[in-house]
């Protein structure tokens, strides 16, 4: 099949399950900043998302409304307009880039990393470690006020079953 003067690539889809697999993508990167795909994907991706980026600049309601159509997803196309748009404001294009990685194992497919160039991997490392921490302390008083409340309901219930027993025996005496 010749590739000359095709506009898109196809990836063996037809159009609506194509175009949920790169507005997916897109979402993706827009929330993590750094996605891993195959080549191919990443860069028609690339076409996709520097385009939304460049429509984003106006951040006028028209090219929200544009965006989310696009995407799919509210919170996405806000994110945007919002925050990734204003920090490339002085930039003419060239939002991303794809740094190739290797050979998947499992078929051989030449994989990728697309990001947004000022993504910085390490402050994002930090922040996950810090979350991961955070989290675990919450989980950690979390159990521990449930343990509290678990022995507190235990201990009512033996105080309930204390004065039902004596409810009955007093009962059983009366008659």
């Amino acid at each position: 099949m010749a590739s000359h003067r095709r506009l898109v690539k196809h990836f063996s889809r037809k159009s609506g399950p194509r175009k949920a697999l790169l507005r997916g993508l897109m979402n993706s990167l827009v929330e993590h900043g750094r996605i891993k795909t195959t080549v191919a994907k990443a860069k028609e991706v690339k076409r996709h998302i520097e385009k939304a980026i460049t429509l984003g600049k106006k951040g006028d309601l028209n090219a929200t409304r544009l965006l989310i159509s696009r995407l799919a997803n509210q919170e996405a196309a806000l994110s945007i307009v919002k925050d990734i748009s204003p920090r490339f404001k002085e930039r003419a294009g060239g939002y991303t880039r794809v740094i190739k990685i290797g050979r998947r194992p499992g078929d051989a497919a030449e994989m990728a990393f697309l990001e947004f160039v000022d993504f910085d991997f390490k402050a994002k490392a930090k922040a996950a470690k810090s979350d991961k921490k955070e989290d675990k302390a919450a989980k950690k008083a979390e159990s521990k006020t449930k343990k509290i409340a678990s022995v507190a309901k235990a201990k009512s219930k033996k105080v309930v079953r204390k004065i039902q027993s004596k409810s009955r025996s007093y009962n059983f005496a009366q008659k």
